[in-house]
């Protein structure tokens, strides 16, 4: 039992469970005991500020982007379509199905914010780093992620501008695709252009910079859940809610994956394109869940209930794929699919 608590934090670490998981919990218990402090408004409210730092977590992941290795990348074009292909078409399809037993109910709020997950890029960080001990196709998982990122920006809301546009209120897109053109895309493609000559030092500091992007992502979940909480929208919510929709997102991380084995086996990729697949193509990045979440519902209120699937989604993700990644590294590199 000693040796179990003495070896849990190194175990949590190789997952990349560190410190940031129990913040979003601090920040989400913070909100409700103190919402106010998220609710303030003016050019140095905590919201706007985060607002601020959405751009420059985008411009320095964008310093850190070469299209040139990105494009070395794309003879493996079998194993670039089923990643691309789960996480954007399969995904939102598994979720979207079920869209007529939530309509007009409590919980339609709820199953918008499991499609907003089900509608994400995959993360970049932590499936390059699971792909990696793993044993998988570290160059693939970097294209995927990276591509996956960028695409995501434009074909997230084009997703969710088609349920919510078709919904008994309606809902028009085009402010949230213009503040995201000028608040995430635009930082991104001036950080590419200046790759050539900040590229380095952006992936040097990336360490430290990592923190900042951290920090943004927790005053972003804070000021959301504020807004939910000071609007009653968790009072319906129950811990048998959450426990369920625990449940649902887990059956979803499985179905996921197994259709991914399925379609690996069937293109005839060998075992290091199957952990890439599987690493790359059942993620979500919170990054872009919570950038997203704020650009499109920041105004509205929802954005807590939005996300809250997000952040489950999040930590199971790491938690699951830590597991996998060991067990992967474990029984060697040479086996075939």
């Amino acid at each position: 039992m000693k040796n179990l608590i003495e070896s849990l934090p190194r175990r949590l670490k190789a997952w990349g469970i560190d410190w940031f998981i129990p913040a979003l919990l601090l920040m989400i218990g913070l909100a409700w005991l103190w919402p106010e402090g998220g609710l303030g408004q003016g050019a140095f409210s905590l919201r706007t500020l985060a607002g601020y730092g959405i751009s420059v977590i985008f411009f320095l992941y964008g310093l850190r982007l070469s299209i040139r290795q990105l494009l070395a990348c794309l003879s493996n074009w079998k194993l670039h379509i089923i990643i691309q292909s789960v996480t954007f078409i399969l995904f939102p399809l598994s979720v979207l199905i079920f869209r007529g037993f939530f309509l007009h109910g409590d919980y339609e709020t709820l199953w918008l914010g499991a499609f907003f997950l089900a509608s994400l890029p995959s993360t970049v960080s932590s499936a390059v780093v699971m792909v990696s001990l793993g044993g998988g196709n570290i160059p693939s998982a970097v294209f995927n992620a990276s591509f996956s990122s960028i695409a995501g920006i434009v074909i997230s809301p084009l997703w969710m501008g088609m349920v919510m546009v078709s919904g008994p209120e309606g809902f028009d897109m085009s402010p949230v695709l213009l503040k995201l053109a000028y608040q995430v895309l635009l930082p991104l493609v001036v950080g590419v252009l200046l790759n050539q000559w900040l590229g380095k030092p952006a992936i040097r500091y990336r360490k430290y910079t990592r923190y900042f992007d951290q920090s943004v992502i927790l005053a972003i979940v804070y000021t959301s859940f504020s807004n939910s909480f000071s609007n009653g929208l968790f009072d319906h919510l129950g811990l048998k809610m959450v426990a369920a929709l625990v449940l649902i997102l887990l059956l979803l991380f499985g179905l996921i994956n197994g259709v991914i084995y399925l379609m690996v086996r069937h293109a005839g990729l060998d075992r290091k394109d199957l952990i890439t697949a599987l690493f790359c193509g059942s993620t979500k990045s919170l990054m872009h869940g919570t950038v997203m979440a704020k650009v499109m519902f920041g105004a509205t209120g929802i954005g807590g209930i939005i996300l809250l699937p997000v952040l489950i989604y999040h930590a199971m993700q790491l938690i699951i794929t830590g597991i996998m990644s060991q067990r992967f590294a474990s029984t060697g590199e040479n086996r075939s699919v």
